[in-house]
């Protein structure tokens, strides 16, 4: 699966935003609001034994594997891991702090910066490794699963990641209909198609249009937009995967039985043969895709 960013952008789904709106969880490992690296504690965070060192590709890939997995942890890691997580994205995605610190009103914004700057000139290898270590010693139980499913689906370049890594650094005048899509950004779309500007099925340089990015994120009002302005439902991508593949993959059952009940067809086969049913762990899904394969009457 090819897992390219449409942005060109390097820092595309980084950023220094908001914290995620949710209070700490779990110990405190430095002082709050801070004016010192070394007092955010991030260097001593003990995400686990160092597992076995990976490299090249491999290094890549689950790296790729951890960052999908970390929308499942805000709710349940604390407020340090989540920024030692998002230094290690910082250091992998852009390199060593390359920005100003923040002002001195921004809290939120001043401990990210920390956390980030005092990786220093840590190269992308470690930083990688480190961030896999950590994600796997908090979700020890979603590797194998999110494994299986980052492998049957593409994910964006590492697919939905959490509102830690805020999306705000691609200007809105390089901003292109894929990256308003995943932003959710239902009305520029319709807009857009509205008037003739964008063609509802125009593909990406994988061959997705805009009907399985909406499904690959869950944007479940989005792709009924898409549908209502005549987005081809069984459009294959260069894999051979329609949107279909995409929803059952990400497991998002409403957004399945939507595309069903608007004439999906559960039984084309990606490039590999697989049917939608055959790339997703929901038996609850792969029920529902059965039920519209089996011939009627």
């Amino acid at each position: 699966m090819a897992s390219g960013s449409p942005s060109s952008s390097p820092d595309t789904a980084t950023g220094s935003g908001t914290d995620p709106a949710r209070p700490d969880t779990g110990e405190p490992f430095g002082g709050a609001g801070s004016d010192s690296d070394s007092d955010l504690g991030l260097g001593k965070l003990d995400c686990g034994a160092m597992g076995e060192r990976l490299e090249g590709e491999e290094l890549e890939r689950e790296f790729d594997f951890a960052a999908d997995r970390v929308k499942d942890l805000i709710q349940t890691a604390s407020r340090e891991q989540l920024l030692y997580l998002y230094a290690r994205y910082k250091q992998v995605k852009v390199g060593k702090c390359n920005t100003s610190k923040p002002g001195f009103f921004d809290f939120e914004g001043q401990r990210k910066w920390q956390a980030w700057k005092q990786l220093g000139d840590m190269d992308a290898e470690q930083a990688m490794q480190e961030y896999i270590t950590c994600v796997n010693a908090l979700d020890p139980e979603g590797i194998a699963k999110e494994r299986r499913g980052a492998e049957r689906r593409t994910g964006f370049g590492g697919a939905t990641v959490s509102s830690l890594y805020q999306e705000e650094t691609i200007r809105e005048e390089d901003k292109n209909i894929f990256d308003y899509c995943r932003e959710n950004n239902i009305d520029h779309i319709k807009d857009a198609i509205g008037s003739q500007k964008v063609d509802v099925n125009a593909k990406d340089e994988e061959g997705r249009a805009l009907l399985h990015w909406a499904c690959d994120r869950g944007h479940k009002e989005l792709v009924s937009v898409l549908l209502q302005h005549k987005a081809d439902i069984n459009l294959q991508d260069n894999e051979g995967q329609t949107a279909l593949h995409y929803a059952s993959a990400c497991e998002f059952g409403e957004i399945v039985e939507l595309l069903l009940k608007a004439g999906a067809d559960p039984s084309i086969k990606d490039m590999e043969g697989s049917l939608p049913e055959e790339v997703t762990e929901s038996s609850a899904i792969s029920s529902l895709l059965r039920q519209y394969t089996a011939p009627k009457g």
